[in-house]
Formats: structure tokens, sequence, C-alpha cells
């Protein structure tokens, strides 16, 4: 029995270049989210590469743009750190130097007054009560959230945390 996702449909170039276009349209795409979105639609080689450049010149793709979209959102939503963000982008396939524009693009003071909230209210959730495991339980989530050691011990300090 097959599942419901089909995996290798072959489309003419025609229909897979509107399967990509709606594919962009719908949400920001990196180039290597395309490639594969393609890749699965059976398109290979040049054929795959024009469809590529058909988008890229009708502003369909375009990663400065979606660098810049993830970065925010990521930020602005689910409150990650650049270290994070920074990740993510690397397995979406963007290039090192869109991506440094992406992560440096974020507020700095918005930046600090995010993880300072995060801080404060992870600080009031944790029941322990020895100050060094106290300190550790706060970096760690502070950390796995993606924020930067140094900014960290920085803003604990500040806000007497530790």
């Amino acid at each position: 029995m097959k599942s419901g996702k089909q995996e290798g449909i072959i489309l003419d170039k025609k229909q897979a270049l509107a399967k990509a276009e709606s594919f962009c349209v719908y949400q920001e795409r990196s180039q290597k989210e395309v490639r594969s979105k393609l890749l699965e639609l059976g398109m290979r080689g040049d054929e795959l590469e024009e469809i590529i450049t058909d988008l890229i010149l009708n502003n369909f793709l375009n990663e400065e743009r979606f660098a810049l979209n993830y970065a925010s959102g990521k930020f602005n939503i689910k409150h990650w750190g650049r270290v994070k963000i920074k990740q993510g982008l690397k397995l979406k396939g963007v290039p090192d130097k869109l991506l440094q524009k992406a992560i440096y693009s974020l507020d700095e003071d918005d930046y600090l007054l995010t993880l300072e909230k995060l801080a404060v209210k992870k600080a009031e959730s944790l029941s322990e009560n020895d100050p060094f495991k106290r300190k550790m339980k706060l970096m760690s989530y502070l950390q796995a959230k993606g924020f930067e050691t140094d900014l960290i011990l920085l803003v604990l300090k500040a806000s007497s945390l530790n």
C-alpha cells in the first residue's frame, strides 16, 4: 500500500514551475528547500536550474529576504538567540555572508531585553534553592534558547539573578 505522499512525481517544466511558485508564495523559502521540492517533483539537471533561475528573476525566491525573515521570525516569535538562529539558517543552506547579515539585523536592545525577560521568567519558575544549581539551570535554559554565554552572564549579573 502507498502512503498519502507520492514520491518522485514526474511533471513537465511548466507544471513544476507553477508548483514551485505557489510553494514560494505560501511562505519564504531557501534555495535548498525549493531545490529539494523540485527534486521531489521529478525535476533534474538543467530543467531544475532553469526553474530556480526563473524563480529568482521573478522574485519568488530571494535568499536574503528569506534569511532576514527567518531570523526576525525566530527571534520575535520563538525568542531564539543568535546561536540557534544561525544553526537554523545553516541547515537551510543559507550562505555565510547572508547568515551574518540576518543575525546582526536583530536590534541589540531588543535582543538584550528579550534575554533578560526570558531569564527573569525562568528564574521565577525554578524551585531550586542552591544558588549554584539555580544559576546552572538558568544558563542551560538560555543557552538552549540560543543565546551567547557571555551575554547570559552579563544579564544574570546585571539583573542579580545569579
